[in-house]
């Protein structure tokens, strides 16, 4: 049962150092947990995500996601997180491969190793859909968009120039509309520049940085921010599921198999974007262990059959 104290960690997502990246609660259940004590506790915790983890009695490993306010289908930074919380706990090892099954599917993750920790998950890549750019996004970001899609995923995507400053952009979550408000990525290329560390955070009141981002010893190739005030989140600082999502789109375009993104977020940080199959990406990053401890929070009922998820 899960009465008494339950392994909880929250672990900076795609970042080498503390206070940076996103974070995500990682709670290790011993069975399966009603929704919504799930949901109240990810209220609780208030992290953008957090992942409840748990072994079913076929000993596979289960994984659920929940903001705030509802649970969604994917998360790729409490993915990361879970995975690096599961080598802390000692339940997975380095070099180690398993499957997180999920609402979205079975998820191929593997711990790559500690000091700093760092792994690499594999997610689902959903198409992008060509559509008409929404009139009221240029005046919202200040210039029209180049080009806007749609995707399975429920995200819709921004592609902006170049020479848009997307770290000075004001966080425009209050004034989205209609499908935008699920999850609204605004991306552009970056050019090659010159190293800046993974966790150096972005100073709203200080000039842009002339030295650019880079990623495990690699120059990021592309940028992006992401909002989502539907699913209860204003700005995710880092947002793997939108990286798997938009990775496709630059490795065409820079013809390219592999390509780091970067998220110019008040809390940034990036991650390393490989193809690993048809419709699948691999996210590769570091994450740090902020606290780990003990859980009391009541019972919560074993709930088998309800897998419904909220949000897009």
């Amino acid at each position: 049962m899960n009465e008494g104290p339950l392994q909880v960690a929250l672990v900076e997502a795609f970042t080498d150092a503390p206070l940076g990246g996103n974070g995500a609660g990682v709670v290790l259940l011993r069975e399966p947990a009603g929704p919504a004590w799930m949901q109240a506790l990810a209220a609780r915790l208030h992290q953008s995500e957090t992942a409840f983890l748990w072994r079913d009695t076929d000993g596979e490993w289960r994984l659920r996601w929940f903001t705030p306010s509802c649970e969604v289908p994917l998360c790729g930074h409490a993915t990361l997180a879970a995975v690096l919380a599961l080598g802390h706990w000692g339940q997975l090892t380095v070099g180690e491969e398993l499957a997180l099954h999920s609402p979205s599917g079975p998820l191929a993750v593997r711990l790559e190793g500690f000091g700093p920790a760092s792994a690499r998950i594999v997610l689902p890549s959903a198409g992008l859909e060509p559509q008409p750019i929404p009139p009221y996004l240029a005046q919202l970001l200040g210039e029209a968009p180049l080009a806007y899609w749609s995707s399975p995923l429920g995200y819709r995507v921004a592609l902006m120039a170049d020479s848009f400053d997307l770290a000075a952009l004001d966080q425009p979550s209050a004034e989205l509309r209609g499908q935008d408000r699920q999850g609204f990525v605004v991306m552009q290329p970056l050019g090659p520049r010159q190293p800046l560390t993974l966790a150096q955070p972005i100073d709203p009141n200080q000039p842009r940085p002339t030295k650019g981002p880079q990623v495990l010893g690699q120059p990021a190739n592309y940028q992006l921010r992401f909002f989502a005030p539907g699913l209860g989140i204003a700005e995710d600082p880092v947002t793997g599921s939108a990286h798997a999502l938009v990775a496709p789109y630059w490795q065409e375009r820079l013809a390219q198999t592999s390509v780091v993104g970067w998220q110019p977020s008040p809390s940034p940080g990036g991650m390393v974007c490989t193809t690993a199959a048809a419709g699948r990406i691999a996210l590769t990053g570091r994450g740090h262990l902020l606290w780990d401890g003990s859980l009391e929070a009541g019972s919560c009922a074993p709930d088998l059959a309800n897998w419904g998820v909220c949000g897009p």
